[in-house]
Order: C-alpha cells, then sequence, then structure tokens
C-alpha cells in the first residue's frame, strides 16, 4: 500500500510538472508569434481574445489526438498485430473484431507491448480509427475471460468516443484558462493612466494561468473517473458483469507502469480517491457494477 501511495504522489507531481510546462512552453511560442505577427495579447477585444484563446487552448489538445496512436504505441514500443504468429494473437484479434462488431464500429488496430504488469489501453482520433494495445502481462496473467472485459473496456472506450470528448473538454477548459488568466492580468496590471505595464501583465497572466490550469485540471479528472464507470458498464453489459468484476479484482495491488502522459488511457486504478485521480478506485469501480 505504501508503495501505491508513493506511486501516486509521484505522478500527482509529475501531473502539475507537465502542465507547468506546457503553460511554460505555450506562452513562450505565442510572444514569439505574437512579435513576429505584431499581434498585441493585452489590448485585444475580448472576442479577438476569445478567439486567440480558443486556438491556443484546442491546437495542443487536437494535435496530440491526431498523433495519438503513433505517440502511444511509440512510448511503450508496442508492436501492431498483422497476421497472428500464435494462438494467443489468432484469439485477440478475433475477440477485438467480435466486440467492435457489437459497437458496430470498424475494427480497431490490435497491438501488443512487453511489460509485466497487466495493462492495456484504448486511442485513436475517432471510432473507426482506433487503436487497442494490450500488455504480454495482461495476456499471460490473466484468463480468457478476464481479458475479454478488458477488451470490452477498451472497446466501450472508442465506442463512446471518450478520446474525443476528453479532447474538446481539455481544449475548452484550456481555452477559458488562458482567456480569463490574460483579462485579469490585464485589468491588475494598469496603472493609474490605464496604461498596461507589460512585465506586470505576463508575470501576472502566468501565474494566474498556473493557478487556473491546477483548478480546471480537477475538472478533467473527474471526467476521466466519470468515463471509467461509463466504460465498465459498457464491458458489463457486452460480456456480462461477472467477467468485468473478475478482472477488476484481478488488478487489486498492481501499479500502472505507463508514461505519465499515459496513466488516463490504462485498465489499472488508484489505490485511493483523489481529486487527481484519473480512476475511481477498484473497490468503487466493482460496487458500481455489483449495483447496476
Amino acid at each position: 500500500m505504501q508503495k501505491l501511495k508513493g506511486h501516486n504522489v509521484k505522478r500527482i507531481v509529475l501531473f502539475v510538472a507537465t502542465n507547468f510546462a506546457v503553460i511554460i512552453v505555450i506562452n513562450v511560442v505565442l510572444n514569439i508569434l505574437c512579435v513576429l505577427l505584431g499581434i498585441k495579447v493585452h489590448g485585444s477585444g475580448i472576442y479577438s481574445l476569445l478567439l486567440l484563446a480558443a486556438v491556443v487552448g484546442f491546437t495542443g489538445s487536437v494535435v496530440s489526438l491526431i498523433m495519438s496512436k503513433t505517440l502511444a504505441l511509440n512510448s511503450v514500443n508496442g508492436q501492431i498485430i498483422g497476421q497472428p504468429k500464435t494462438a494467443a494473437e489468432a484469439w485477440l484479434l478475433n475477440t477485438v473484431a467480435n466486440l467492435s462488431s457489437q459497437w458496430n464500429i470498424s475494427m480497431p488496430e490490435v497491438a501488443i507491448y512487453d511489460s509485466p504488469e497487466p495493462n492495456a489501453f484504448a486511442t485513436g482520433a475517432t471510432c473507426n480509427s482506433s487503436l487497442i494495445a494490450v500488455s504480454t502481462g495482461l495476456l499471460h496473467g490473466m484468463s480468457q475471460d478476464e481479458v475479454e472485459a478488458v477488451l470490452a473496456h477498451e472497446m466501450a472506450h472508442i465506442g463512446n468516443g471518450d478520446m474525443v470528448t476528453m479532447t474538446l473538454l481539455q481544449g475548452v477548459v484550456n481555452t477559458f484558462v488562458f482567456f480569463g488568466a490574460c483579462r485579469i492580468a490585464e485589468a491588475v496590471s494598469r496603472n493609474d493612466d490605464s496604461e498596461v505595464s507589460y512585465n506586470t501583465y505576463y508575470m501576472a497572466s502566468m501565474i494566474l494561468q498556473i493557478t487556473f490550469g491546477f483548478l480546471a485540471s480537477l475538472i478533467v479528472m473527474w471526467f476521466s473517473r466519470h468515463r471509467e464507470y461509463r466504460a465498465d458498464a459498457g464491458a458489463a453489459r457486452l460480456v456480462g458483469a461477472p467477467k468485468m468484476i473478475a478482472a477488476l479484482q484481478r488488478l487489486k495491488g498492481e501499479v500502472s507502469h505507463l508514461p505519465a502522459g499515459m496513466s488516463a488511457m490504462g485498465i489499472a486504478s488508484e489505490a485511493a480517491d483523489s481529486l487527481f485521480s484519473t480512476h475511481p478506485t477498484l473497490d468503487n469501480r466493482i460496487n458500481h457494477l455489483r449495483n447496476m
């Protein structure tokens, strides 16, 4: 348990540090572009600023979504299954094909990556252009019924359009974080002559973006937890609640070793509830399924 708590603390620190780095990079790039194009962020009209905020807010999220399959595969060194070489790979492809037909969506690409932990994730820009990747630990450490339940959970994420919804939500909160920070920074940096102090404005803007970004991340994490319940319910409808419960039971005590930016994608869950948790606890997910 102590190991799991330490992992959660480390993940939260990485999450906050990553968001801080993203804000720094966005502001540096934005300042360079504004200088080159002769645009002033402070002093812009409300609609012009809102448009600029939307561009800033959605660009990174949309680009990440479009590149999500490539980035995810590279981060875990996953290999897409073309022609199955083993009975396990053939069963895996057939199971995913059956689940995708039940959702009436195109067959996702299926990949395997080498990791001892039982884990899986789904990603992709659209429901009909998606990827499901499973670890070797999942295939070797779980029964076929349990693996089928995990695959059904990931297929539910795809069928529910969770990747796109998460991208849109992230883009919206990013937009309002940037917009709100700029408007407030402009107000507090005006002197008695209604002139804006450049240095004060950008200092205040950075601090406000970090603060608002921290608060906005709570909304994103709440949605991430909510979509896990929906994916569990979707898996239960496809393969039955007992299989999904058995898979979640098997995951108890496991710690996700996916890269920090991919933690929200995996099946592995949190040791304790937290405002920064991407998943509900396994016990909460199991109880939710039992109460369906």
